[in-house]
């Protein structure tokens, strides 16, 4: 009898496997899912999208997907189903469409991380992003670059350079992501005199190998690390903000300041949600920066008529104001036309991450299917990056190209920074931090390449073996 009984729990068991595993590879739809596979069980295609890409190009997992089976297909990446866009209508629409057919949603590992897990309180539209814009904008935006952060980020890069040039060599994404996180944290809580930038810049360094993981948090795995330095991390800016609330002084001269007094006003500011806002501000900054700067030395390296074209641009504005204040101003970093088109030329070609996630808030007709309400939507903006019906071969480095692309083209074919009311609210002080370092670059410093490295994706933007170089002052040998 036991035989019998060993049996029939096994086919009970197979049995239910497999019909869960029907209904995990057939998701529930009251029209016809976009084509596509679902992969393993649980796993998904999610291995496939790790394997490093050496290109520029969209990544193969989506492209080779693309042309079996058209613009949008189904597939499930770490345990989720997702679909998967390119067509850019239908991406630019979704992206407008926030709070109504679609809402921002995280991979498991990215909401668990930045405090962003169900119904959080940063992904929800209403008073709450508001606040969380405008406090960003406050401290990050328009007004307060040209009022005074552009001279001080003018500065900051002069001084970070010097260092630099003092050094036999320098990896540039390690040392711009010290500068980055140095310059970023005097902006949120003044600065923190209890770390040095060194440690603080290796715990968020050794975050960063393992949020972009399957979340299996198995001692000895990626995220079960990553996760470890997210608690040191988090701990520390918990630690500055517990001590600044027990000073009792608060003078709202830095974000941090803004944040605590904005508490007896707002029931959503806890010391948790502070500590989460500071954690993305820094990862956010400093991350995307210190990458694009890489990026720009690595371009640079292998065109030297772009640098040549920058170096007389800059030329001309020191001129335009020698016998005035040294300090870069607004006027002057609106008027690098051909620095900008080097940096949206940059951007362009990196697109660090792979898209931009949402889900579906009702069941969402496109092009004939259906994607069920509940379902995640990855819209990839970085296909329109790629287009060659827009962008003569697209993966050449031709910062040129953008004198002849009107401001309509430019709207539709380029969201570097996202799109719609999700805009990354750190564009401008992006592009500004950009240009001053680029003015200060080339007109006070020359640089030989030690060492660069492959670009490549898995899925994000990373370079093998670095981009090494030696920078000396103007002048001086190197």
């Amino acid at each position: 009898m036991w035989v019998v009984s060993l049996c029939l729990a096994v086919a009970t068991l197979l049995l239910y496997y497999a019909r869960w595993a029907y209904k995990w590879r057939n998701p529930r739809c009251s029209g016809v899912l976009p084509p596509g596979s679902m992969g393993l069980p649980l796993i998904g295609e999610t291995l496939e999208l790790l394997i490093p890409s050496y290109s520029l190009d969209l990544h193969p997992f989506i492209r080779k997907r693309v042309q079996r089976y058209g613009p949008i297909f189904r597939t499930s990446l770490v345990g989720r189903p997702v679909i998967v866009s390119v067509d850019p209508e239908f991406n630019n629409h979704i992206l407008q469409q926030e709070g109504r057919l679609v809402e921002i949603w995280y991979l498991d590992t990215f909401a668990k991380l930045f405090g962003l897990e169900g119904e959080s309180r940063l992904s929800r539209v209403g008073l709450v992003h508001k606040y969380a814009r405008r406090i960003f904008l406050n401290h990050f935006g328009s007004d307060i670059l040209r009022e005074k952060l552009l001279q001080q980020i003018e500065e900051g890069v002069e001084r970070c350079l010097r260092k630099w040039s003092s050094l036999p060599c320098i990896e540039v994404q390690e040392a711009a992501f010290d500068m980055m996180f140095d310059f970023v944290r005097r902006q949120l809580f003044s600065y923190d005199a209890h770390e040095t930038s060194a440690d603080a810049t290796e715990k968020i360094n050794r975050f960063l190998g393992g949020f972009l993981v399957f979340p299996l948090n198995v001692p000895g795995t990626a995220y079960h690390r990553c996760l470890k330095e997210h608690r040191k991390f988090i701990d520390m800016l918990k630690g500055i903000l517990r001590e600044r609330l027990n000073s009792g002084k608060t003078s709202n001269v830095d974000f941090l300041d803004e944040a605590i007094d904005s508490m007896h006003d707002q029931d959503f500011l806890t010391e948790d949600f502070i500590v989460q806002m500071m954690f993305g501000g820094i990862f956010a900054t400093s991350e995307t920066i210190s990458s694009m700067l890489a990026m720009i030395f690595k371009l640079l390296s292998g065109t030297p008529a772009v640098l040549e074209e920058l170096r007389a641009e800059h030329k001309l504005i020191l001129e335009k104001r020698e016998g005035q204040s040294t300090a870069l101003c607004w006027d002057d970093y609106k008027s690098m036309t051909f620095t900008m088109q080097v940096i949206n030329e940059t951007l362009r070609l990196a697109n660090f991450a792979p898209g931009l996630l949402r889900r579906a808030l009702q069941d969402i007709p496109v092009n004939g299917f259906m994607i069920p309400k509940g379902m995640a939507i990855m819209a990839v903006t970085a296909a329109l990056h790629t287009n060659h019906d827009v962008f003569e071969n697209p993966l050449e480095f031709n910062p040129w190209r953008w004198k002849d692309l009107d401001s309509g083209t430019i709207s539709k074919n380029f969201k570097p920074f996202g799109g719609g009311m999700r805009q990354c609210v750190g564009a401008e002080y992006t592009r500004a931090f950009l240009c001053a370092f680029l003015h200060v670059l080339v007109t006070k410093f020359r640089w030989t390449e030690i060492k660069i490295g492959d670009v490549y994706r898995n899925p994000v933007l990373c370079f093998k073996d670095g981009v090494n170089i030696k920078l000396s002052e103007s002048g001086k040998s190197l």
